[in-house]
C-alpha cells in the first residue's frame, strides 16, 4: 500500500483492476465525508441506486457510462460529474476505469 498522508501520491496507482470484478479502497473516510478509489473491469458497474448526498465522480482513467435519472453521460479519463443526493444513478464500464467518488454529508 502507498502511503499518502503527508506525502504525494499518484491516483491511478492507489487501486488496482482485477479480472471481472469491482474494487474499492476507502481513503478519507469522515463523518463528515468520504473519498473512495474504485476500480471497474471492462463491463462491471454498480447497479441503479440512491444515496442521500451529492457525489462528485473523477475519471482517472478509462471510459464509463454514468446513468442519472435516466440520462446517461460517457466520461473518459480527466472529467467530472456530479451524481445528485436521492436521485437514481448506475455506473457501468466501457472499458476498464478508475475513479474518485467524493462524497461530503451535509
Amino acid at each position: 500500500m502507498i502511503d499518502i498522508i503527508g506525502h504525494a501520491g499518484d491516483l491511478i496507482d492507489l487501486v488496482e483492476y482485477q479480472d471481472g470484478a469491482v474494487v474499492s479502497k476507502e481513503i478519507i473516510k469522515k463523518n463528515t465525508g468520504t473519498v473512495t478509489l474504485f476500480a471497474f473491469d471492462k463491463g462491471q458497474g454498480l447497479s441503479e441506486h440512491t444515496a442521500p448526498f451529492d457525489a462528485l465522480v473523477y475519471i482517472i482513467d478509462g471510459k464509463a457510462e454514468v446513468v442519472i435519472s435516466g440520462e446517461s453521460s460517457d466520461l473518459k479519463a480527466g472529467q467530472i460529474i456530479i451524481m445528485p443526493a436521492n436521485k437514481p444513478h448506475a455506473l457501468k464500464a466501457v472499458e476498464r476505469f478508475k475513479m474518485m467518488l467524493v462524497m461530503i454529508k451535509a
